[in-house]
C-alpha cells in the first residue's frame, strides 16, 4: 500500500499497489501493521456499505461525540465518489480545514479520515457503492454532523446545487460551525 499525506493532519489517501498479470490484480487493501507504522489507528470495529442509487447523492458530513470518535477508511467499490474530510479537532493544527479526493471502482484508492474529523462524500455516477471499516462502533446518540456548504469549511464539491442533488433533511440542515 502506498499512503499518501493530505492537507489534513493525520488523514492519508491509501493507494493499492497491484500485482498484475494475464488474470487480473491482485492488490492488499487493509494491513493493520502498515497502518500502525505510521501511527494510524488500525482498529477494525466494525465495516459498513452504503449504496447510493442516484449520481449526486450526498451524504455526510458525519462524526461521533468523544468518547466515541472513531476513525474510518473508505473505498468504493462500485461507481465513483467525491470524499471529503474537514478537521474539527480544536487543538489540531489543521483544525477546520477540509481535504477531498476521487475515489473509485477504477483507481482502488480508500481515504484513511481519522478520528475528530467530519466525513461525506458525493456520488459521482449512478450506482455507487462505499465500503467503510470503522475503528468504532456505531454508538446511538453519538452522531453528529456538520452542514455540507457551511461557509466556515468553504468545501467545493463537484456538482453544484443547480445540478440537483439528493441528501437527507438532517444533512441539509445542521447548523453553522463555531470555528
Amino acid at each position: 500500500m502506498i499512503f499518501t499525506p493530505t492537507s489534513i493532519e493525520g488523514a492519508h489517501v491509501v493507494e493499492q499497489e497491484r500485482m498484475e498479470d494475464e488474470r487480473g490484480f491482485f492488490a492488499r487493501t487493509f494491513c493493520g501493521e502498515e497502518f500502525a507504522s505510521l501511527g494510524l489507528d488500525a482498529r477494525v470495529a466494525q465495516s459498513n456499505t452504503s449504496y447510493n442509487a442516484r449520481a449526486g447523492t450526498l451524504r455526510g458530513m458525519h462524526y461521533q461525540a468523544d468518547p466515541h470518535g472513531e476513525a474510518k477508511l473508505v473505498r468504493c467499490t462500485r461507481g465513483a465518489i467525491f470524499d471529503v474530510a474537514v478537521d474539527l479537532r480544536r487543538d489540531s493544527p489543521t483544525h477546520a480545514r477540509w481535504f477531498g479526493v476521487e475515489l473509485t471502482e477504477e483507481n482502488g484508492s480508500a481515504f484513511f479520515v481519522p478520528a475528530g474529523c467530519a466525513h461525506g462524500f458525493q456520488t459521482l455516477a449512478d450506482a455507487t457503492e462505499v465500503l467503510y471499516l470503522m475503528s468504532t462502533p456505531y454508538v446511538a446518540g453519538s452522531g453528529r454532523g456538520v452542514r455540507w456548504d457551511d461557509p466556515a469549511f468553504g468545501i467545493v464539491w463537484p456538482d453544484p446545487p443547480a445540478h440537483g442533488r439528493t441528501m437527507s433533511e438532517r444533512d441539509a440542515t445542521y447548523p453553522d460551525y463555531r470555528v
